[in-house]
């Protein structure tokens, strides 16, 4: 009670109390006794009243700053729904939903730095895999009596190894740019024929020194970045090259229609286990199917580029036999 006469506001109410009391209770003891002690009593208990309520007041206040004080030191727990209706109604109502927002961030920032740590930890492995590998080439390149066609040999494997690492950290630059927001989506419209020849360009010798069939069908326009969308479709091609048979078949069907551009690819290879198609899409994942070779993160970049242009794909299984891809890019929404 020491404590709330120190507020100069109170101070101002009491003493404005006071003098009232002290001009009302003479006056009214000029007229009748009675009067006079009633005035008296009157002011005293009002006075009493005004103290006692202004002292709940401030101590819900002060209970409110201190649960806030352990809101910010990290307690979660903290409950404001105690805090009944009243005068302090919207306050409470306002910090309630500030501390809402701040476990949200709180956990956001425990989220994101869990999947940092996990990140970095894939990233360190993926890496660590094709540099081991390096390091026992160059062992063998240097030891002596090795006959010019296996140092050939060697060398070839070495070079693949290092555009497999140069491809690796250049993707992975490429996704964390998307997730960091800061890849700006070019609008262009271009055919649906030119956008899968142009994915399909880089795959035409492999595809060929594999016997495989590649099948284009296409109607109709395709309205974004084309350079970013012809990544993601060739990784998808990829992926159906290396889990096709040597002379099997790859089909790309694509058409545009009044709400969408459509770009469906289908292979004719063993498929999709069912344990891996929930997952095809996540990053660093590995399917049953995968050879060694594989990094896990071509169909994870091609998911981020697609839905980076308010995109969607879709992973099946075919009823005879192999996988299909199904890309819907919606317009007016990129």
């Amino acid at each position: 009670m020491i404590k709330l006469l120190k507020n100069k506001e109170v101070r101002t109410a009491l003493l404005w109390q006071l003098s009232v009391a002290v001009i009302a209770c003479p006056l009214c003891f000029r007229f009748d006794l009675r009067a006079g002690l009633t005035a008296l009593a009157l002011s005293l208990l009002l006075m009493l009243i005004f103290c006692i309520s202004t002292y709940k007041r401030y101590q819900r206040i002060s209970s409110l700053a201190n649960d806030i004080n352990q809101v910010l030191h990290g307690d979660s727990s903290i409950d404001f729904d105690h805090y009944s209706e009243g005068e302090l109604s919207i306050l409470h109502s306002e910090i309630y939903k500030m501390t809402v927002r701040l476990r949200e961030q709180q956990q956001k920032l425990i989220n994101d730095k869990k999947y940092l740590a996990d990140s970095l930890a894939d990233i360190s492995h993926q890496i660590r895999t094709p540099l081991t590998s390096i390091n026992l080439l160059v062992e063998r390149l240097s030891a002596s009596g090795l006959t010019d066609e296996c140092r050939h040999q060697l060398t070839n494997e070495l070079y693949e190894l290092l555009d497999r690492i140069d491809w690796l950290i250049t993707t992975l630059l490429k996704i964390s740019k998307l997730d960091a927001g800061t890849v700006s989506f070019n609008k262009e419209t271009v055919s649906l024929e030119s956008l899968i020849k142009r994915s399909c360009s880089p795959l035409l010798i492999p595809m060929e020194l594999c016997g495989q069939e590649l099948i284009i069908r296409a109607e109709g326009d395709f309205y974004g970045d084309p350079a970013w969308t012809s990544e993601a479709v060739g990784n998808i091609v990829k992926n159906c090259m290396e889990h096709t048979p040597d002379g099997g078949r790859i089909e790309i069907n694509a058409a545009e229609t009044a709400l969408y551009s459509e770009i469906v690819i289908k292979d004719n290879g063993t498929g999709i286990s069912p344990e891996d198609l929930p997952h095809i899409f996540e990053r660093f994942y590995k399917g049953r199917n995968s050879d060694g070779k594989s990094f896990g993160i071509g169909l994870a970049l091609s998911r981020m580029i697609i839905a980076g242009q308010k995109g969607t794909v879709k992973a099946e299984n075919r009823k005879n036999a192999g996988a299909m891809f199904t890309l819907r890019f919606y317009k007016g929404t990129v």
